[in-house]
């Protein structure tokens, strides 16, 4: 499917809009400022050549402590200009977190907002050998200023001859289960990805406008900065915390044909009593990942805006979808079926192939496959099994081909000797009109395993001993007999990772 010449530097994708007459398209708008891609090239090399002054070498990381501003693609691009590996994270983290990133990736420089430069300086507190820190606002004396250094280092960059399998990039696993591992990804894994899911599936061409969240992670990398580059398209960028109403009135005043958005935020923007008066006209397209959507939010949302969202599963092993609904083959609830570059198979705990219908451990195989985790290589070992990766999710296949959603391998419940999986009852659960979100995992009492769900309501609804009861007779009279939560806690919100990752664990300690 692609076909790269052995020297390539996927900052190619950039310097490609201005050979085919791009660079004064709009590359990157962030509320009232607008960039093209020329002034965006400029920017990137600008970017380069001040890593470079800063003794920036080939391979060392550049840590990215950043919101999703224009300054996000600028420190991306220029690291890899020059060869050397951004590695965004999570900004929203604490200082040991902080700490343990810069300390796992040897980072040589860290490019941080104004707003976390405090904790970063905690964090970095005491390390023997502690980073350069470029400020993109307001600078401390310790640190340098973004725009300074770009004013100081204005000029073209050539980039930097790099082979197509040579690092390109690190990030980070979303920490759903706990500490996370740093994913490391070649340089011919991103256009992969590209041709993968933005050609075949959502059909991205540069009259695309892009409306994507969090871009530190891979679903809003790819989204966000990776395809809108390879596309020459517009991107859409609101910094913050991304409430219902602040992303219902970027997308009226920028008018995306195009909407990345994760399932709790779709969910929170139709329990938002103002969302009718939004227009949301301009989208063709809206797309979800990073948890599965719900069957309830998806009828929702086509009720309340007349739009289908195409749900699909990616990984960070991965880099992004491999496996999604299309406009053309859509079935709610679904994962869809692979994209194309993608294999996936199903195998049972003895390395068997499992029949449709039956529910097995899901393996993939695509050519923007990690080439291992950063500093643990057991855990490459058994992820990244030869050409295949162990996602570590629990499916099945329909007749049809379409792959469901049965959980995480270690989310699985074996109650009475039957296998349960947590997603049916939390999607029967979310379709009550009481509840907002479910999350059901499994409790020993007494030796013996059982369901427990924890579930927010609505606004207008309130926890009763009654009302624990009409959740248990409604699943099971939606479900098998066994496939209630013998327990309910009600709680205000679900602990989540950032890009809403339901952490399971933290409700499976919190009940031992």
């Amino acid at each position: 499917m692609l076909d790269l010449p052995e020297r390539y530097n996927v900052g190619a994708l950039l310097d490609a809009n201005l050979a085919a007459g791009r660079a004064d398209n709009v590359a990157i708008v962030c509320g009232e400022e607008r960039f093209t891609y020329g002034e965006l090239f400029g920017r990137v090399c600008a970017m380069g050549r001040a890593l470079r002054a800063l003794g920036v070498r080939r391979e060392e990381r550049v840590l990215l402590v950043l919101d999703d501003t224009p300054a996000f693609p600028v420190a991306f691009w220029g690291s890899i200009r020059i060869g050397a590996v951004p590695v965004p994270i999570n900004p929203l983290l604490r200082v040991d977190d902080y700490r343990f990133f810069a300390d796992d990736t040897y980072a040589r420089v860290v490019v941080a907002e104004p707003a976390y430069l405090e904790r970063l300086s905690q964090a970095l507190e005491g390390l023997s050998d502690p980073p350069q820190v470029i400020a993109t606002g307001d600078a401390p004396a310790a640190a340098h200023e973004l725009g300074e250094l770009l004013s100081a280092h204005r000029g073209e960059l050539d980039l930097v001859d790099t082979h197509r399998d040579d690092v390109a990039l690190m990030l980070y696993s979303g920490g759903s289960t706990g500490r996370p591992k740093g994913i490391v990804h070649l340089h011919h894994d991103i256009p992969y990805t590209c041709e993968a899911y933005a050609r075949r599936i959502v059909r991205l061409t540069e009259a695309d406008v892009v409306f994507a969240r969090a871009l530190f992670h891979a679903y809003g990398l790819g989204a966000g900065v990776t395809f809108p580059a390879w596309a020459g398209a517009t991107v859409v960028l609101r910094p913050g915390r991304p409430t219902p109403q602040g992303v219902l009135e970027t997308i009226q005043r920028q008018r995306p044909s195009l909407v990345f958005l994760v399932p709790t935020l779709y969910n929170a923007i139709l329990n938002d009593p103002e969302t009718p008066h939004y227009d949301l006209s301009s989208v063709r397209l809206c797309i979800s990942a990073a948890e599965p959507l719900a069957p309830e939010v998806w009828r929702r949302w086509k009720e309340a805006f007349g739009l289908e969202i195409l749900d699909g599963i990616g990984s960070t092993e991965l880099l992004h979808i491999f496996c999604s609904n299309t406009p053309d083959a859509l079935r709610p609830g679904s994962s869809g079926m692979p994209v194309p570059g993608y294999e996936l198979r199903l195998l049972d705990e003895a390395g068997r192939g499992v029949a449709a219908g039956q529910v097995g451990d899901l393996f993939v195989r695509g050519d923007s496959a990690a080439a291992g985790y950063w500093h643990q290589h057991a855990k490459s070992l058994r992820t990244m099994q030869g050409e295949w990766v162990h996602t570590g999710d629990r499916y099945r296949r329909d007749d049809d081909g379409f792959y469901w959603y049965e959980g995480r391998s270690d989310d699985m419940i074996k109650v009475r000797g039957e296998w349960v999986s947590p997603i049916e009852i939390e999607n029967a659960l979310c379709e009550y009109p009481a509840v907002h979100e479910a999350a059901v995992v499994g409790v020993p009492v007494d030796g013996v395993t059982t369901i427990k769900a924890t579930v927010v309501l609505k606004a207008d609804y309130s926890p009763s001993p009654l009302l624990v009861r009409e959740l248990q007779d409604w699943c099971k009279g939606r479900l098998q007999r066994y496939q209630f939560p013998h327990a309910i806690d009600f709680v205000d919100e679900l602990p989540k990772t950032a890009t809403g990752k339901i952490q399971r664990f933290k409700l499976r300690e919190s009940a031992a």
